[in-house]
């Protein structure tokens, strides 16, 4: 693959940020980080991890900073390892990069093209292509490492062709399997897999990762960071979607409204269904339907004491919400009924788990 090549954005790669590939600097998940040191000096590295996690938290940037460590003909071998940092001018960390290093197969869903935009899977023939390196011996003796980013983008096909190797690993091959569900991973991959689960990013490591983007990120105003902080949930990519004035007040906006049930405001309710009904709305949307989900999480969690039973109507809804915001999408259906409706059950779910 050509450097240009490898520079194209990847589907889910935010604009002005560098791919996890390209990310040196790296904050929080110490824990994560010491699991792979210790493989590494013991000599006895799992063969293949399950790093899971929320999406934007550094997983991906995790699996490539292991790649660089694990590949570098130095560091690799050094069984006093203290840290997995190679240099960016390393001649391994650009050919990481570059998605060029011989010894890496990287799975992931394919960028668009001039004539196509972005796959929404990763085939099964992709699988098959990328683990044919596995068929050979390393030409330095070292390991071979197969990223997958992500999980959930593998077909039941690929799943099952990826399980292949991972049953019957070759001698120093190293997969390291990203996922932003693992409880929804292919049962038979994850019993072969060392489970290595990363929780969202404290504030302090969060306001570092910016800090580290340089302008025009480290220009916003701290009070925007210190909002955006407050709904990013510890994830990094988050908190960048929300470094926006106008996004922010729209969450406050729509958990005012959650916040005033089982009260309805009819008319600020019908002016919201007009608005996200609007055909550029789509982001706006999704952010409305993230905001509810994260206030009904809110909410139950507040009142867990009150028991299964007692909370149902608050999960019955909950459900609803997700199913018919599909249905929406899928055929592309008008969204004022589908907001009014929504808002008319959280009201009376809110009012029997009151």
């Amino acid at each position: 693959m050509s450097r240009d090549d490898a520079e194209m954005n990847e589907p889910d790669q935010m604009e002005g940020i560098l791919h996890p590939r390209e990310q040196f600097a790296f904050f929080g998940h110490a824990e994560g980080e010491a699991a792979f040191i210790e493989g590494l000096r013991s000599g006895r590295l799992h063969h293949a991890w399950l790093i899971g996690g929320p999406q934007g938290i550094g997983k991906a940037s995790l699996a490539y900073r292991v790649a660089r460590a694990v590949l570098d003909p130095q560091k690799g071998r050094d069984t006093g390892i203290s840290d997995l940092n190679v240099a960016p001018s390393a001649s391994v960390a650009r050919q990481v990069a570059a998605l060029s290093h011989p010894n890496l197969a990287v799975l992931r869903r394919a960028p668009a093209t001039d004539k196509k935009g972005p796959s929404t899977t990763i085939p099964v023939d992709a699988v098959r292509k990328a683990l044919n390196m596995f068929g050979s011996t390393a030409a330095d003796g070292g390991y071979r490492i197969c990223i997958v980013d992500s999980a959930e983008d593998l077909t039941i096909s690929s799943a099952n062709a990826l399980l292949k190797v991972i049953e019957e690993p070759p001698p120093r091959s190293l997969f390291l399997i990203i996922s932003h569900a693992p409880q929804r991973v292919l049962p038979t991959i994850r019993s072969r897999c060392r489970r290595l689960l990363l929780r969202p990013l404290a504030d302090p490591d969060i306001r570092s990762v910016i800090a580290s983007l340089g302008a025009p990120w480290t220009e916003i105003p701290d009070e925007v960071v210190g909002q955006a902080l407050r709904y990013g949930e510890g994830s990094v990519r988050r908190c960048l979607e929300l470094l926006d004035e106008e996004k922010v007040a729209f969450i406050e906006h729509v958990t005012r409204l959650l916040d005033g049930l089982p009260r309805v405001d009819t008319k600020q309710i019908l002016a919201l269904a007009e608005a996200l009904a609007k055909r550029d709305a789509d982001e706006t949307f999704d952010l409305a339907l993230e905001t509810m989900e994260r206030w009904v999480t809110g909410r139950l969690h507040q009142r867990a004491s009150l028991g299964a039973s007692r909370l149902a109507p608050l999960v019955e809804v909950c459900d609803k919400i997700a199913r018919s915001a599909r249905e929406v999408d899928v055929f592309n259906l008008d969204r004022r009924p589908f907001i009014l409706t929504l808002f008319d059950d959280l009201s009376e779910a809110v009012r029997q788990t009151a």
